[in-house]
């Protein structure tokens, strides 16, 4: 599940530094499977719990699949935003704003921590969650810039409003994309150490 959401915003980020609507309608049409793996997912998660009545560990690694597939089925749920912010983009010829770069980065900065904090859960390892949850300040320091940017922008361009709230739009979603994955962070330290960790308060 994890590696098809990973696989869609890679396509999203490539639609966006290509200008390719027709990519990201791809992601779109992929959403589906991701929602249906959710569902097998936890389907089968909650009948483990049913009829192995499991305790201590082996129930807490079970409710933290619960919070990593809802988690996970939400950034899948970013990745079909941006592209969706692509293909309304691809029409706009004349924006004066230039904040694809940036958009990039923080999407870029998602995968990587998308991959890591997976590899922490199937790897147990709380400390590398924690590491990777830290990373979340670099999406959140890149929405800023967004944002400071283009408020200045639209003051000298306030024809162009439309395609500015889009973008602000398309960047808070980004940063809440590094939110889940910090979520996904703390999943794991909950499963491993047995208690709650709020990160990047």
């Amino acid at each position: 599940m994890s590696a098809r959401v990973e696989e869609n915003l890679g396509k999203a980020v490539t639609a966006l530094r290509t200008n390719n609507a027709e990519l990201a309608k791809e992601v779109k049409a992929a959403d589906a499977v991701i929602d249906a793996l959710q569902i097998k997912i936890e389907d089968e998660n909650a009948m483990l719990i049913a009829t192995q009545q499991p305790v201590a560990r082996d129930l807490r690694e079970l409710v933290a699949v619960f919070r990593l597939t809802g988690s996970i089925e939400r950034i899948g749920d970013h990745a079909v935003h941006l592209a969706r912010t692509v293909i309304k983009l691809s029409k706009k010829t004349d924006s004066p704003f230039s904040s694809q770069e940036r958009l990039e980065k923080m999407a870029e900065t998602g995968i990587e921590m998308l991959r890591l904090s997976i590899s922490a859960y199937l790897a147990q390892d709380a400390q590398a969650a924690r590491e990777t949850a830290a990373m979340d300040e670099k999406i959140d320091s890149e929405n800023d810039a967004i944002m400071e940017e283009i408020l200045k922008l639209m003051k000298k361009h306030p024809d162009h409003a439309k395609t500015a709230f889009q973008i602000l739009h398309t960047s808070a979603q980004l940063e809440r994309l590094g939110d889940h994955i910090t979520n996904i962070c703390e999943a794991v330290i909950y499963m491993v150490e047995g208690r709650h960790e709020e990160l990047n308060d």
